[in-house]
């Protein structure tokens, strides 16, 4: 009688086995339907180093040095800076950026503006806020200078970090601290 059919009872039974597969399904769909969601509200890492990211265009794409130092000396290039504000990168006589950058956010409303080469001064077009080459207040209503970031340049790489010490143009504490 080897051959015989077991009549114990088996070890899952039919109903149990259909639950199984039902909640396999139902784990692997809505684990292919929340993966996209997460994915969206988790915030993009970022190159650092320091406290310092990358300079990046509007586009998120990072910025190599040698396209802003192909500019001429004494102009001013837009990037993305940190927490992507709008940040203008000068470039100096000798091929170099300068230290300091510029961040193209109007102190009274927050508008961003252009620089405006032929009257040297940034100019914001909401309230006429004006601002001297290095971010002094010319005429106002703002009555605060711009933000500041430090701007150091490592190769190809222009890394990007906030501005804590004294204020050159005051001599202060910068009031974004």
């Amino acid at each position: 009688m080897d051959n015989s059919i077991s009549m114990e009872a088996p070890s899952m039974s039919r109903r149990q086995l259909l639950n199984f597969l039902t909640g396999a399904v139902l784990a692997t769909t809505a684990t292919g339907a929340l993966y996209p969601v997460v994915k969206f509200f988790t915030p993009p890492t970022e190159a650092s180093k320091g406290g310092a990211i990358l300079a990046k265009d509007k586009m998120g794409n990072v910025i190599p040095a040698s396209q802003i130092l192909a500019e001429a000396p004494g102009s001013r290039a837009l990037i993305a800076g940190l927490a992507g504000e709008p940040t203008y990168l000068i470039v100096k006589e000798g091929g170099t950026l300068d230290t300091m950058g510029i961040v193209n956010n109007c102190t009274h409303l927050g508008c961003t503006f252009p620089w405006n080469p032929n009257d040297n001064q940034f100019q914001c077009p909401c309230h006429g806020s004006q601002y001297a080459p290095d971010g002094t207040v010319e005429r106002g209503p703002a009555n605060r200078p711009l933000k500041l970031v430090n701007v150091r340049l490592e190769g190809e790489a222009i890394w990007i970090s906030p501005w804590i010490a004294l204020d050159p143009r005051t001599g202060e504490k910068p009031w974004w601290v």
